[in-house]
């Protein structure tokens, strides 16, 4: 109820794109402070292309790293009108960790095989074909990924709403404690929605992943999937002061739109 009552500030920033954005400043929204910003645009929008997009590689001898740009960076030189960070990467050796295929042709591989189960970032995906976005249920099963037939694929979770349905998520300590989050969810009214929640200050607490499915089903979402968070969390708009951040990213522990972290691959909406 306190989500359906605010009064979101609403900008249209064109192409049938609108940014919403609110500041839970009183406590109010699971006891904490929240700032919360959300891209919304209908599913089928004749005037954007949904695309993901991946920082180059790096080679040396015969091993090819994904390097690591800031989202804005990336979203500037795909020249998008909107971007999030997206898919997952190791901040410790460098590189993407899960599967990602753009326009028919694999640019990442899902690095944990032959184990019993799969983490639980590798066992859905959103999926891009012929411009329609979907969020899917994949399997714990090695290589499942490759047998998806769409041209763009992002393996990424874990998975929140599935046909208005909550999932079932793990306790650990990634999914119970509360880090700044980003997710993409499909509403009931045929929407793409592609949310920031801010976290590691006082001024946003950041979310729990049962607290941001509880968000997405107060924002009429019946599909939904986590993105890499923590530090990685950026929202960016073109035109836009601060290089385009409209979020608050956590990296320099300020709350302010300069702590914006690296980061391997971002979904972007495109001028078609």
């Amino acid at each position: 109820m306190t989500v359906a009552s605010t009064n979101w500030k609403t900008q249209d920033i064109g192409y049938r794109i609108l940014w919403k954005s609110y500041h839970f400043n009183q406590k109010e929204l699971f006891e904490g402070n929240q700032m919360i910003n959300v891209l919304e645009t209908p599913l089928k929008n004749r005037k954007i292309k949904f695309r993901f997009v991946a920082a180059d590689e790096k080679k040396a001898d015969t091993t090819a790293i994904r390097l690591r740009l800031p989202t804005s960076k990336l979203a500037l030189q795909s020249q998008a009108i909107a971007a999030v960070n997206a898919g997952f990467f190791d901040t410790k050796n460098g590189g993407a960790v899960d599967f990602l295929k753009i326009d028919g042709k694999v640019t990442d591989s899902t690095r944990v095989v032959n184990v019993p189960r799969l983490p639980t970032h590798a066992i859905s995906a959103v999926t891009i074909h012929k411009n329609k976005v979907k969020i899917i249920k994949g399997e714990h099963r090695s290589g499942w990924e490759k047998e998806l037939k769409e041209d763009n694929v992002l393996l990424t979770g874990p998975l929140l709403l599935l046909d208005n349905q909550r999932q079932t998520l793990e306790k650990n300590a990634f999914n119970d404690n509360r880090h700044p989050r980003t997710c993409a969810c499909i509403t009931n009214d045929k929407k793409l929605l592609l949310v920031t929640v801010d976290g590691r200050s006082r001024e946003s607490y950041g979310m729990s992943l049962p607290e941001l499915t509880t968000l997405a089903k107060a924002l009429n979402c019946k599909d939904a999937i986590n993105f890499d968070g923590g530090g990685s969390t950026t929202m960016y708009i073109q035109n836009q002061p601060e290089n385009g951040v409209v979020n608050y990213p956590s990296d320099n522990k300020i709350f302010d739109h300069a702590g914006e972290r690296s980061v391997c691959n971002i979904f972007v909406l495109l001028k078609k």
